[in-house]
């Protein structure tokens, strides 16, 4: 049987399938959309970018105009050292060593630079690991050994006035115990301390301390410069105390003295993001209707500078919160999740906190800390904006705030403003060619491809006026437990 063809020799819809006119449903009767979208022009959207967020902290920081670039910071001047943290190196489950020049971050060792005598020193502690629920010391015993917390969490408790257990810290990762007994004779522990988790701790004999000393004349000397130090009066800050009169009557001596102030106070100096951007002058020219499109793609790369911003201020070791909130302000949460006991305990630790960031996903936990307690946190009105709070201070989302490799993350409490010794935000406006404050463009020509590149650069940085100024609350853990 022949297969019919049409006039022109082609086979017919019966062999090909339907014609055009009826996948239509008939023969069309007028134009066509896609005929008439040639005709046609479209509404455009400006470029989309998806890594622009709310970039809280910059929005909510007052900022200081640096003129000289540089923003010192005076303080009085401090006599109790600050404790630091330790690190570690770990070559298999037993060869855990301590990084010796990080020894100087005890307080007793502060400003010690004898590396020979604190490699020697780190060569002796001893790894010891610890189950959940064991008794490291009571309180009341004689102290012989200082511990260094390599992973693992240890409650300190002391027993209350009625015989309940009272929680007055915990020490985790890098933390330090039985520090401040170095140097003392007959050292007691003020306090009991349990293991809550399985862990590893460094330790090390108090007499290793006065074998050094001995035969070490410069630890030796370290060691009586310190204990000097700690008999001078402080206040309870550990700032060198004024001597003052009250509640006298008649005519007294009254007490002389002065305000000391720090000899090297710290000095910030502005920090910065930069990108050279590139466009061809033939799309400047030619394609720039109905959208500039160089000022699209400086739009665009200023909102990715001011992103990169915004996570040096959280992360940068220089000035970045992360790292510079004296470890005096960090906590630890007393049991994983961030609880609202947690954010209690971080917010009074200063007056006049003004905000709290927190990771999204932290944020959630804490909501979720919340539900389980029957608790329903408030919220506050920031221009024109509800945002969640807690005790009337706002929590602010900052995805700039890292997840670690065991789901924990951080939250940030600060009180702002140089009025208030606060957190300010250092940046330098009347730039050349300023585009927005802090930030300039600068046109550099057009090369031998006709291709224009401008400069585009943001000064700024960030400074902690006091310690108290900023906390953290560390090891939140950001994943669901069970129940």
């Amino acid at each position: 049987m022949s297969t019919p063809e049409g006039p022109t020799g082609t086979v017919g819809p019966a062999a090909g399938g339907p014609s055009p006119e009826a996948a239509l449903g008939g023969p069309r009767t007028s134009l066509g959309i896609p005929a008439a979208r040639q005709l046609a022009t479209t509404t455009k959207s400006e470029p989309q970018m998806q890594a622009i967020s709310s970039r809280w902290l910059i929005r909510m920081l007052p900022w200081l105009d640096i003129g000289g670039g540089t923003y010192r910071v005076n303080r009085r001047l401090q006599l109790q050292v600050g404790r630091g943290r330790v690190r570690f190196e770990q070559n298999t489950a037993d060869d855990i060593r301590v990084v010796p020049e990080t020894l100087a971050e005890l307080p007793v060792l502060s400003g010690y630079s004898d590396t020979g005598v604190l490699r020697e020193l780190a060569a002796r502690f001893q790894v010891r690991e610890v189950r959940p629920g064991q008794v490291l010391f009571e309180a009341g015993q004689p102290a012989t050994e200082a511990y260094l917390v390599v992973h693992g969490r240890v409650t300190r408790y002391a027993a209350g006035r009625y015989g309940e257990e009272a929680v007055v810290g915990t020490a985790t990762d890098g933390d330090q115990l039985g520090d401040e007994a170095i140097g003392r004779s007959d050292p007691l522990w003020p306090t009991s301390a349990r293991a809550d988790t399985a862990g590893v701790l460094l330790a090390l004999p108090l007499r290793e301390f006065a074998e050094f000393a001995d035969r070490v004349p410069s630890f030796a000397a370290h060691l009586a410069a310190y204990a000097e130090r700690e008999r001078l009066p402080v206040n309870r800050k550990g700032e060198a105390d004024v001597p003052l009169s009250s509640g006298h009557t008649g005519e007294p001596e009254l007490a002389r003295g002065f305000v000391d102030y720090e000899l090297a106070p710290r000095e910030y100096e502005l920090s910065l993001t930069q990108t050279v951007l590139r466009v061809h002058s033939r799309v400047g020219d030619v394609f720039s209707d109905p959208m500039d499109q160089t000022e699209q793609q400086l739009r665009l790369t200023v909102e990715a500078i001011r992103e990169r911003q915004e996570w040096e201020m959280v992360n940068n070791r220089e000035f970045g919160l992360l790292h510079t909130v004296d470890y005096g302000q960090r906590v630890s949460t007393s049991s994983g999740p961030p609880t609202p006991d947690d954010l209690d305990e971080l917010l009074s630790m200063r007056r006049k906190t003004g905000l709290l960031l927190a990771h999204p996903k932290a944020i959630t936990a804490f909501f979720r800390q919340c539900n389980k307690r029957g608790l329903l946190p408030g919220t506050a009105t920031v221009n024109g904006h509800q945002v969640p709070a807690w005790r009337g201070v706002p929590i602010f989302p900052c995805g700039k705030i890292p997840i670690g490799p065991r789901h924990t993350s951080s939250i940030i409490a600060l009180r702002t403003g140089e009025a208030d010794q606060g957190v300010v935000g250092l940046h330098r406006t009347g730039l050349p060619e300023e585009r927005e404050p802090g930030l300039n463009v600068r046109f550099m020509g057009v090369d031998a491809t006709a291709v224009a590149s401008y400069l585009v650069t943001a000064y700024y940085s960030l400074a902690v006026l006091v310690p108290d100024a900023a906390g953290i609350l560390e090891n939140v853990l950001i994943g669901r437990t069970a129940e």
